[in-house]
């Protein structure tokens, strides 16, 4: 294996939280083929380690392990897998520095947004370590003499884990928290973009004890990984973070073995701003809905609504404050947005712009000079879209803002209801029979009204739609990960006794 990267290395507390192996049955695993894929600062373009491309019966193994662990540590106590839930939960927060090193580097938000990140992270472990001692059955009253019937919930079994580069590590434990604390072992496919964060996760499991088997990190081609996975009959869930067109893949090579699926996919969230709002307020808060995470976000506010009485004046406040972001690498103080992930990504975002230009949009760029560097996208608004435009009808996951005029409720809700996807919205007014018609109105799984946060570990995160299939966090999270069994128990005694 490649020696260390002193760039990544050097900079932790700790250097054995920098992994460049799978994690498979408690074992650090080199590539059986040999083959490396590099891992890059997006940032600079620096390599940072290297992670091996895992063969097909590589991933296998891990199936093996899981399984053979399986038995165990769904025979422990709930109380006793919340015990080591919780030192895992210690070891996120022992380690909090190093992780959000760990995370600037391969994925280039800022060191403000991955210590949030790692917090926010953490919280799951701690919210799933107690949720998994609340997995109720039921008392069922009979319909039938002589017989107790009930239900109880055990797990699922083994569960295959595809997680994003965007949110390496919190959307790794919300679905690992879930799973274990259920009682399922995990086989964790992440990013090779961002692999370093996962395994560093897999080393904090293990010394919290996370038995051998129980936790595991496979690496690879991900089309390749992917199949061997939904392939696999001993894998009954899986969950996955991603594109809507992935997901309808992994759905179809599911199908085959019938699995659990729990998928968290695209969105398109609309941003609406009501007559009744101050336009500044307004503006600052759409700046922060669309720029988090350089707008590499799920949540992200791609399609700007404003009620046209207030509208110029936003548009006003918006450049102000889109133009008072700071654009940079990720280490440095005061940045507000890091680069991209890839060049491809920035060549998305192009496009996007270029389209919405050739069709009749007006751009507004940022005042900041453009960073050097290959993956930077400097943030920008386009105003005058329409409905035709990519920035209307796509993802786009960039610092790509478009902005459109609307004259009632019920345009705004048609407008924002415009979109096979469904998973976030946002609503900014002041009143609450506009809130209430609006929100009832919306086609979406998240609503959030004047506030631009909105998740965290008690919250059923999902979409409708083409945005997913169930949800995670809050107590219908840990559900994913369970199966009801009904119990009948015949020749009981009647009430009476006989």
């Amino acid at each position: 294996m490649t020696a260390l990267s002193t760039t990544l290395s050097d900079r932790l507390q700790d250097p054995r939280l920098f992994r460049q192996y799978a994690y498979i049955n408690g074992k650090w695993t080199h590539g059986e083929g040999g083959r490396e894929e590099a891992v890059t600062d997006p940032a600079t373009g620096e390599v940072l380690g290297h992670i091996p491309v895992l063969e097909d019966a590589q991933i296998t193994a891990a199936v093996d392990a899981a399984e053979a662990a399986a038995a165990g540590w769904r025979a422990l106590r709930a109380d006793e897998r919340s015990e080591i839930l919780q030192k895992w939960y210690a070891q996120l927060h022992e380690h909090s520095e190093d992780l959000a090193t760990i995370m600037t580097l391969e994925q280039g938000k800022s060191l403000d947004d991955s210590r949030g990140e790692v917090q926010y992270g953490a919280s799951f472990i701690r919210w799933f370590a107690e949720e998994g001692k609340r997995t109720y059955g039921e008392t069922i009253p009979s319909h039938m003499p002589n017989a107790a019937l009930g239900s109880i919930k055990e797990p699922v079994g083994i569960a295959a884990l595809i997680t994003p580069w965007n949110f390496p590590l919190a959307m790794i434990t919300r679905k690992a928290a879930a799973a274990l604390a259920a009682g399922c072992p995990v086989i964790n496919k992440p990013s090779n973009e961002t692999p370093f964060t996962a395994l560093a996760l897999a080393e904090l499991a293990e010394r919290a004890g996370i038995p051998a088997g129980v936790y595991n990190v496979v690496l690879g081609e991900p089309a390749a990984v992917s199949k061997v996975l939904c392939a696999e009959p001993r894998i009954r869930a899986l969950s996955f973070t991603g594109s809507t067109r992935v997901g309808e893949l992994l759905m179809e090579q599911s199908a085959g073995t019938v699995k659990k699926l729990s998928m968290e996919l695209g969105g398109n969230a609309p941003f609406i701003v009501g007559p009744d709002m101050d336009p500044t307020e307004a503006a600052q808060a759409a700046v922060a809905a669309k720029y988090q995470t350089s707008g590499q976000d799920c949540l992200a506010a791609n399609r700007i609504l404003v009620h046209e009485s207030i509208h110029d004046a936003f548009i006003e406040a918006f450049k102000d404050s889109m133009s008072a972001l700071k654009v940079g690498n990720g280490l440095e103080d005061g940045t507000d947005l890091g680069p991209l992930i890839h060049d491809k990504a920035v060549e998305k975002a192009q496009s996007i712009v270029d389209d919405a230009v050739q069709k009749g949009a007006t751009l507004h760029e940022s005042t900041q000079p453009p960073v050097a560097g290959d993956n930077f996208f400097m943030p920008v608004l386009l105003t005058g879209i329409t409905r035709e435009m990519k920035v209307w009808r796509e993802e786009n996951f960039a610092p790509v803002a478009g902005v459109l005029p609307y004259a009632t409720d019920e345009e705004a809700i048609e407008l924002a209801n415009d979109t096979e996807y469904g998973l976030a919205s946002y609503v900014y007014s002041n009143d609450m029979r506009r809130i209430w018609k609006i929100m009832r109105g919306l086609e979406f799984g998240l609503v959030s009204v004047n506030s631009v946060k909105m998740t965290g570990a008690p919250v059923p995160f999902g979409g409708v739609k083409e945005s997913g299939l169930g949800r995670e966090g809050g107590s219908t999270g840990i559900e994913e990960y369970l199966e009801t069994k009904f119990f009948c128990l015949g020749g009981m005694p009647s009430a009476s006794g006989s």
